[in-house]
């Protein structure tokens, strides 16, 4: 089984966090700032070369002003398409 950040379920999530942060109108870097982070940061965690853990993730969703449920029941509704 592959890693689950070489997933299509974990790219269906990398594209959620990289759509909500367009949204915002926000750039990689100003999101970063935001974590308190290197831009690189935000860079790898939305091309998949780094995996956010729950607590980052919460911290990622707060950034974005989402609402991290209503994300992960998005990405559960997007499970098999």
């Amino acid at each position: 089984m592959p890693k689950s950040t070489f997933t299509d379920a974990y790219g269906r999530f990398t594209r959620l966090l990289v759509q909500g942060r367009e949204d915002c109108g926000l750039t990689q870097a100003a999101v970063a700032e935001r974590l308190g982070r290197p831009q690189s940061f935000v860079s790898k965690y939305e091309r998949g070369e780094r995996r956010l853990d729950m607590i980052e993730f919460l911290s990622v969703a707060d950034a974005l002003s989402l609402d991290p449920c209503a994300l992960i029941h998005k990405l559960h509704k997007q499970r098999g398409k």
